[in-house]
């Protein structure tokens, strides 16, 4: 469908196109196509396996997984078994998320990655199965790390129903209203929160000055902050948590 859509702008040679890929690859026949008939493209939010684009906005999703192997370390002890479960095969995202999720735990040699190959997939109802699936076989490990909204959900659903909600440390990526009173509970120890008001406007900023032949970055940041209920009610942090409120 995503593939539709973007060729359909390029048909109609649209003065720029901004797109999030759903799958780092599938794309990159339709942006070539797109750059071939010198229309500028700015990929945001999730990137893309080409250089062939005029700009990136996103978080820098490899920190944002490395911020997380700290915050689950300190909750664990710095010691002790944990989990991690991926989202997708392709989402260049959440590969991003786990690969810094990897590197930060290489600063804690006591801690050991009992599961680390089983996916999510893209729907709540199978990543709770999955969660559920890895709770039965492993039993109380002492932390888990989820790489995406829709794995962070189905975790802490099963942990709920299997009674070890705030038991078993858990720490994940992105935010909504479950996920925030999973935090004000204290069953769910930290996540780690995009800027999603940032990556839209920047990358429109992009797209204007690529357009009016003004300067511009190639490569955006637009930011990741690590929520937890420690720091929840600090402004900057309710400005992120909720931007609808505070923008």
């Amino acid at each position: 469908m995503q593939i539709q859509v973007l060729q359909n702008f390029v048909s109609r040679k649209v003065d720029a196109i901004i797109v999030a890929p759903l799958d780092d690859k599938a794309l990159i026949p339709s942006v070539n196509s797109a750059k071939t008939r010198n229309i500028p493209v700015i990929i945001f939010d999730s990137g893309l396996a080409s250089t062939n684009y005029d700009a990136y906005v996103a978080t820098d999703n490899f920190e944002g997984g490395r911020l997380c192997a700290l915050r689950l370390a300190d909750q664990i002890g710095k010691k002790g078994n944990i989990i991690m479960l991926k989202y997708g095969e392709g989402s260049e995202s959440t590969i991003k998320r786990e690969a810094g999720f990897l590197e930060g735990l290489k600063e804690f040699p006591d801690i050991k990655i009992i599961s680390g190959d089983q996916y999510s997939g893209s729907t709540f109802e199978k990543a709770m199965q999955v969660s559920q699936n890895l709770l039965n076989k492993f039993g109380n490990p002492d932390g888990i790390f989820c790489s995406n909204e829709t794995s962070t959900m189905g975790m802490l659903r099963a942990l709920e129903l299997a009674g070890k909600a705030g038991k078993i440390k858990l720490v994940g990526f992105d935010i909504n209203e479950t996920l925030i009173k999973g935090i004000q509970n204290k069953i769910l120890h930290g996540v780690a929160v995009q800027n999603p008001v940032q990556m839209g406007y920047q990358s429109v900023k992009t797209a204007y000055a690529i357009i009016n032949k003004k300067e511009f970055k190639k490569n955006v940041d637009t930011g990741v902050t690590i929520v937890t209920a420690e720091n929840l009610n600090d402004p900057k942090v309710q400005s992120i948590v909720y931007p609808d409120k505070n923008n």
